[in-house]
């Protein structure tokens, strides 16, 4: 008899173990409370990338002449027109999503869930009776919302969320950005681009300050923030914000995790707005866990084992609802999707499986990008391998420099006794899809001397991994 699965939220890991356990032959409900394709497709990856290619546009038309093209007028961003368009892609991308799931058999219900027991799942909607819907095995990718700060809670005008912040309809003059990690750096660089005069308030002491990325690509990311006018505050928090007339007080501290003796670069800043993008949290709190004897831990989150089962039989959880210890990412959601269906559906236990993070790759939209994969350098050393690095400059390659975009360096980490590749951190043009020849690398166990020994077409971006293996081989060419 086929498996009755009902999946709760459509976003990456969702939608995706829905498809796959449809595929399977299970008759699959999946139950979304908003938009299908969750906070990805429409508060964030997608929407953002939509306004980087417009920023990347603007800044390019700026540098026109200098490329032999001639522009009449003047060039001027329409955010209004950037909304417009932003709102066309992700409504095509919701088509396309729920045409796939229905050719697939997938069952939609519109609505929030609620478990009311084992085996018992109620749908509430604003415009319908709620809806009881039976199930035997249950998949949990509900995921979160922007952390809100009691300090300086969210009003959605002034104090914005990173949803907040893809819905503007106008371009500021100034921008604060309280937090320097992925989503607060990709902003940073957009709205500069856009004419914003914008100030990032980061607690630790570099931009980026994630375990995953190498310190190198966060002082290079540095650099180009200085050349962008983009101001940094390290070291540094948000004490309160206050509400003026024509924008905010910000008022600042030293950071708790600064070293002794550390000092603010300033006690005040003003801005039109600020956007606040240090954190998610879960939302599992109303999903009813209680009512399956599934607790959580402090922070809210959810834990699961290798094969994405929770603590309760036949319930499985999947993406950001498993917080922090877990990487937060949509292709991460993707492939704990693949792996939820397929144990949910019913395989023995010798066939079940396993969720990998072993290759894991990072991909980080600023200007330049950013692609990361496997050990940093801190890493590996804190883990006693004995390792080689590398770095090889991007302005070695003449494809970088035929299209304009020389800044940024690839660094890649060997461990010496085996020779195989075991991190990659690059900063530069198009590193975030660069960066899949070094996840396939680190995946299976590749050495440098494997890429060294690989073809890479001329000219192409993508020669930085063979100059990079060249260069830790002792038999560089052009870096």
């Amino acid at each position: 008899m086929a498996e009755n699965i009902i999946i709760i939220g459509a976003g990456p890991g969702g939608y995706v173990a829905a498809l796959r356990a449809a595929g399977l032959g299970a008759r699959v409900t999946l139950i979304e409370k908003e938009n299908l394709g969750g906070t990805c497709l429409n508060h964030g990856c997608i929407p953002s990338k939509i306004m980087k290619n417009s920023a990347d546009l603007l800044l390019n038309c700026f540098k026109a002449g200098s490329l032999g093209i001639k522009i009449s007028g003047t060039v001027t961003p329409d955010i209004q027109g950037l909304m417009r368009r932003k709102e066309k892609v992700l409504e095509g991308q919701r088509k396309g999503l729920a045409g796939l799931l229905e050719k697939a058999g997938v069952n939609i219900v519109m609505g929030r869930a609620k478990i009311i027991s084992p085996g018992k799942v109620d749908v509430i909607s604003d415009q319908e009776d709620p809806i009881s819907l039976g199930y035997d095995k249950l998949i949990i990718a509900a995921g979160t919302v922007p952390m809100n700060v009691s300090a300086f809670p969210f009003d959605h005008e002034k104090i914005l969320s990173s949803n907040d912040i893809l819905s503007l309809d106008y371009i500021p003059k100034s921008l604060t950005i309280v937090g320097g990690g992925v989503i607060g750096c990709e902003f940073a660089f957009i709205f500069s681009a856009l004419g914003c005069q914008v100030t990032i308030v980061e607690a630790m002491d570099r931009v980026l300050p994630l375990p995953s990325v190498d310190a190198s690509c966060s002082k290079l990311l540095l650099r180009e923030m200085k050349k962008r006018k983009i101001k940094v505050l390290t070291d540094t928090i948000v004490e309160r914000a206050e509400n003026k007339s024509a924008g905010l007080d910000i008022f600042l501290d030293v950071s708790p995790f600064t070293k002794p003796g550390g000092k603010l670069k300033t006690k005040s800043i003003e801005a039109d707005v600020m956007a606040v993008c240090i954190g998610r949290s879960s939302l599992a709190e109303e999903l009813g866990l209680e009512n399956i004897g599934l607790e959580t831990d402090k922070g809210g989150w959810i834990a699961v084992n290798e094969y994405m089962q929770t603590r309760v039989d036949n319930v499985y959880a999947i993406g950001d609802i498993l917080g922090p210890a877990h990487v937060m990412l949509a292709h991460v959601a993707y492939h704990e999707g693949l792996v939820a269906a397929e144990n949910a559906c019913g395989q023995t236990k010798a066939a079940k499986t396993a969720m990998s993070y072993s290759a894991v790759p990072g991909a980080i939209f600023t200007m330049p990008e950013i692609g990361a994969v496997g050990l940093t350098e801190e890493q590996a050393r804190e883990q006693g391998k004995e390792i080689e690095t590398t770095v090889v400059n991007f302005r070695s390659l003449g494809k970088a420099h035929a299209i304009d975009e020389i800044a940024g360096e690839a660094k890649m980490i060997v461990e010496k006794a085996s020779g195989k590749i075991i991190g990659v951190h690059m900063t530069g043009p198009h590193a975030t899809d660069l960066i899949a020849e070094a996840t396939l690398a680190v995946r299976k166990g590749l050495t440098a001397t494997d890429l060294a020994h690989t073809i890479h077409a001329h000219p192409t971006l993508a020669e930085i991994m063979g100059e990079a293996s060249l260069k830790i081989l002792g038999t560089p060419l052009h870096g």
